[in-house]
């Protein structure tokens, strides 16, 4: 690949010259490096009207990491060629995002070392009875996200009615509405480690088959163990140039893959050093 010093962003929704308000430290980080160049899309006009509009003419054609928002991967194949048509050859290609951005997709690449799953199409038909036969405890996803951090039960057992099931279900299909992607996803539901009341999780950003950052996920505190490096490495060359795993420690002490994430859609970690990141994703690039 040829030299890559581009970070694409998306912009304000009120102005298509400055960075989207959410990705302000990011943008800041990435001046601050010295080593990249920026240019945004235009938030509006793209996520509202499917328009492509960069905030710069592109005379010759460039490589770049898209920092964003998460699409549908049918909009991030639109995204990757209208962009391609403007001059921008994005790091992560379609069907590399697609394959991160729905779950079921890498889990076969993981399955070894993450908790087990049913899918569910969505319009399938399913039997609570059939998943309560597969797991003790599970929980509920679609096939990109949950509904972490709601009133929706954390997990769900082999005593749990279908009276139950069907009013949660009610409160999931609430929290994602139009946002429901591929299908339903239950999960074997699994004990974390806690240290006081944080668990021990790690997001591990992978770009060029490299491991560029492995950063403390869940504020917890700096003496706790870090994923085996031998673990970390053994996910090093899935099919995809730019991805995100997220490692936690179980009761019990081992670690498991609880998450997987495209790279240019998957946020830092709270309170990661975002210069050193973007310094790390330079330096892998490149």
């Amino acid at each position: 690949m040829n030299v890559v010093n581009t970070i694409l962003f998306p912009s304000s929704f009120f102005d298509g010259k400055k960075v989207d308000e959410d990705l302000q430290s990011e943008y800041e980080a990435v001046l601050n490096t010295g080593l990249w160049n920026t240019i945004f899309f235009n938030y509006d006009k793209w996520f509202n009207e499917g328009k492509l509009v960069l905030s710069e003419d592109i005379p010759e054609r460039i490589h770049a990491v898209h920092r964003g928002w998460m699409m549908k991967a049918e909009q991030y194949q639109r995204f990757y060629e209208a962009l391609l048509k403007a001059g921008v050859e994005l790091v992560t290609k379609p069907a590399e995002y697609e394959y991160f951005h729905y779950f079921p997709n890498v889990y076969r690449s993981i399955e070894e070392d993450t908790p087990r799953i049913i899918t569910v199409p969505i319009g399938d038909q399913y039997k609570l009875s059939d998943i309560q036969k597969s797991f003790n405890r599970f929980m509920v996803k679609d096939y990109v996200k949950s509904v972490k951090g709601t009133d929706f039960p954390k997990f769900f057992t082999r005593d749990t009615t279908d009276e139950e099931f069907r009013n949660a279900m009610e409160l999931f299909y609430k929290y994602r509405g139009e946002l429901i992607s591929g299908g339903l996803c239950f999960k074997e539901f699994v004990d974390l480690k806690t240290y006081g009341d944080k668990t021990n999780e790690y997001r591990v950003f992978y770009i060029g088959n490299q491991v560029a950052t492995i950063s403390r996920n869940s504020l917890q505190p700096s003496y706790t163990l870090e994923p085996p490096l031998d673990m970390i490495n053994k996910y090093k060359d899935l099919p995809s140039f730019f991805y995100t795993l997220d490692y936690a420690e179980l009761n019990d002490g081992s670690w498991k893959i609880l998450e997987a994430g495209d790279g240019s859609v998957s946020g830092p970690s709270d309170g990661q050093n975002l210069e050193a990141f973007y310094r790390a994703i330079y330096q892998c690039l490149n």
